[in-house]
This record gives structure tokens, C-alpha cells and sequence, in this order.
């Protein structure tokens, strides 16, 4: 038997009991009631600990009631915890000012608040990654750390390599709404999404790949298909075909229009540039564009 925790709206925490069949209880096998509202909530990896968050991050044992440790910085709302796979003491959490804020079980107080994570270069992020055409929700990595799933606010779910800046893969349906979150499967085969309409979808992690069983000519297909792109992956018409999705119209249009957008900004830029002392308007690399503060 193992538990399956639940995180509502209503300042409960609800823990139900799963059997090894995946089978639900119908009804929960114990509730806590919270001071705050709840908007995530995350397992530790190796004790019977898990963390919550909203108003404040709190830390809970399975067995008791009342939260054994809780950290606050600020007057901003916490909207998403994760705990650190192999630190299981570290945990990071995001607020609604567009801060990461890491802490340590450990400590008294939270460790540090940033804007924009990159561990070894906090001043400047590695890559911007810029397809989506609103606000980005929820992210997470796959396995292999080579890639990330996005869920946006524009009814979309994005597949970027980390090393990037365009995503290579878009999924999305007519009845999708807002997308809330997005998990990969460990197995690195699957992507895990939910939107707004209270709907989870199942979607490939690689759209061409065929899912089940490969006979061994399939697969000396497959990847002998896989070598040919890579090795033409330069030649116009191979690279036309390899871009190009198919997406609703809706997102086309405004694809265009932020296109238009980003192009009369460039050109704006340069004819100050050109018209302008020199040095007077330098040249801002887009990773740097983004970065507001860093607060220690």
C-alpha cells in the first residue's frame, strides 16, 4: 500500500490510500486543515516528509498535523515546490514576484532569492528560450536533463532542448484550454498535461517515434530514417520539412503578429543606433534583457 497526497483550495491537505493494483479509496484516509491556502505540493524522495506551499512554504511529517517547520520571505505568494532529487534536504519554490527561492530543512531561514536560475552564472541565464506566447505555468525536465516540457497559458504544450531557443515539438487540441501543469515520465516515453477543462492528456515525447513492441527491422529503420535527417538536417528543403507544425489558428496569428512585433522593434533599435553617437545605444544581448535582480 502507498499514499496519494491532495492539495485543495478549501486549506486541506488530503492523503488517500493507493494499492499496488493503483486502486483510489473512495474516501480519504486522513485530512489536514492548513491555516493558509494551498497551491502545490511535493514529496521528499527518501523520508516521510513533504512540502507545501501558498502564503508560506511548510514542511510536514506524514504523521502529524501541524507543519515541523515553516519558512516565509516576503509578502509574495509561493506557487509551485519541488524537492531536490539527490539533495533531499534542498527544496526551491517559485513566487508570484518571478523569484526562485531555495531553502535548506536544515537551516532556520531560507538559503537565497533570485530572479531567472542558472547555478554556476546568476547574473545571466545560459539560454532564453522564446516560442510561447504568454505566460509559461509549469515546466519539467525529462530524465536525460537534454530537454524540458513547458505548459503555457496560450492552450499549448511545448517541448524545448535545453540548449535551445525554439521548441521542437508543439501539441495542443481544439477543446484544450489553459494548460496548468506538465510532467515526463520517467521512462523518458511520455508527457503528462492538464489544463483548465479538468482534462489529463498523454502525449509522446517523440512525435514520430511508433509506440509498442519493435521488431528488429523497425527499428534498424528507425534509426538508419533518424541518421538521414541528422545528416541533411542543413539542406533548406529537409529543414522546411523538419519545422514546420501544423497549429491552431488562433496561435498562427498571433505568432505573426508577435513576429511583425519583434522585427519593427529591431529595426527601431538600429535606426537609433545608426542615428546615435557611438556607444551611445550598445548592443543588449537578449539573456541579459531579462534580468531584473538578484536579492541575497
Amino acid at each position: 500500500m502507498s499514499a496519494l497526497l491532495q492539495v485543495g483550495n478549501d486549506k486541506t491537505i488530503k492523503q488517500w490510500s493507493l494499492s499496488e493494483c493503483g486502486q483510489i479509496e473512495e474516501e480519504p484516509q486522513s485530512t489536514i486543515l492548513g491555516k493558509t491556502i494551498f497551491t502545490s505540493i511535493d514529496h521528499r524522495w527518501s523520508e516521510n516528509n513533504f512540502a507545501t506551499c501558498g502564503q508560506q512554504l511548510d514542511i510536514w511529517d506524514e504523521d502529524r498535523t501541524e507543519p515541523v517547520r515553516s519558512f516565509t520571505l516576503g509578502v509574495d505568494s509561493l506557487h509551485a515546490v519541488k524537492f531536490n532529487p539527490i539533495e533531499t534536504n534542498i527544496v526551491g519554490s517559485c513566487a508570484s514576484d518571478r523569484s526562485i527561492i531555495s531553502y535548506d530543512m536544515r537551516g532556520a531561514a531560507p538559503l537565497r532569492k533570485f530572479i531567472l536560475l542558472d547555478m554556476r552564472k546568476l547574473s545571466m541565464p545560459v539560454t532564453v528560450h522564446m516560442d510561447h506566447l504568454s505566460a509559461v505555468i509549469d515546466v519539467d525536465y525529462s530524465p536525460t536533463g537534454r530537454a524540458f516540457a513547458s505548459a503555457g497559458y496560450d492552450k499549448v504544450v511545448r517541448i524545448f532542448p535545453a540548449d535551445r531557443t525554439h521548441s521542437r515539438e508543439i501539441y495542443h487540441t481544439n477543446r484544450m484550454q489553459r494548460v496548468e501543469t506538465v510532467r515526463w515520465s520517467l521512462d523518458n516515453k511520455y508527457i503528462l498535461s492538464g489544463s483548465d477543462e479538468m482534462n489529463i492528456r498523454i502525449w509522446k515525447a517523440q512525435a514520430p517515434e511508433k509506440l509498442g513492441v519493435l521488431k528488429p527491422r523497425e527499428k534498424t529503420a528507425f534509426n538508419y530514417n533518424s541518421k538521414l535527417k541528422e545528416k541533411f538536417s542543413f539542406h533548406p528543403e529537409v529543414k522546411r520539412i523538419s519545422r514546420h507544425r501544423h497549429v491552431l489558428k488562433m496561435i498562427y496569428n498571433q505568432q505573426k503578429e508577435m513576429r511583425i512585433i519583434r522585427q519593427s522593434q529591431k529595426k527601431k533599435e538600429a535606426n537609433r543606433r545608426k542615428h546615435s553617437k557611438p556607444g551611445a545605444v550598445p548592443f543588449v544581448p537578449e539573456r541579459k534583457k531579462s534580468i531584473i535582480k538578484e536579492v541575497e
